[in-house]
């Protein structure tokens, strides 16, 4: 009984933590629909890296709304960096759980061709041999690089985003 209370305690604290993660994990799923719509995926494949680095934006978007909705319904205005870096980390943590569902339907239903395309680009390209490409180039280094971005960027983005965000507290002057 007390292992339930601390967990509907847990879940209601992070209520808004795990909301925005699977708004996060939707859009990261549309924008990978979005890449292979635009072709990322095959035959512009060689700009699919330079394309990818645009979701930072809506990264970015995410944790803003996610952290301003926490300050304001949780912390009632009143939030500093730490609170904000904590919810963010949470966030971070969500996202990176439900990587391996997330890249597995990338590349099992979105894009199921995606691997092969870069394995083929890599050894047209010759930066590496076949062997080579099909050993880096898997669902498992996808979903292991995915955790490696999801926690970086998540942290750093989430940082940046609670200083932009934490209660500005001035100093009054004494005399």
């Amino acid at each position: 009984a007390n292992f339930e209370l601390l967990n509907l305690q847990l879940m209601k604290k992070f209520s808004i933590e795990i909301k925005w993660a699977f708004i996060g994990i939707i859009i990261f799923l549309a924008w990978m629909t979005l890449e292979k719509e635009l072709g990322f995926h095959d035959e512009k494949i060689k700009w699919q890296p330079l394309f990818n680095l645009l979701y930072i934006f809506p990264t970015f978007l995410v944790y803003y709304l996610a952290l301003r909705e926490k300050k304001i319904k949780f912390y009632q205005q009143n939030m500093n960096w730490k609170q904000g870096l904590i919810s963010a980390i949470v966030i971070s943590f969500i996202i990176v759980f439900f990587s391996p569902i997330t890249q597995f339907i990338t590349h099992e239903f979105i894009s199921p061709n995606f691997l092969d395309n870069t394995i083929n680009y890599s050894v047209s390209r010759k930066k590496l041999t076949l062997a080579e490409a099909k050993e880096y180039t898997t669902l498992t280094s996808s979903i292991w690089k995915n955790i490696s971005d999801g926690l970086s960027f998540g942290v750093v983005i989430g940082a940046i985003v609670a200083y932009l965000l934490k209660t500005k507290t001035t100093l009054s002057k004494t005399s």
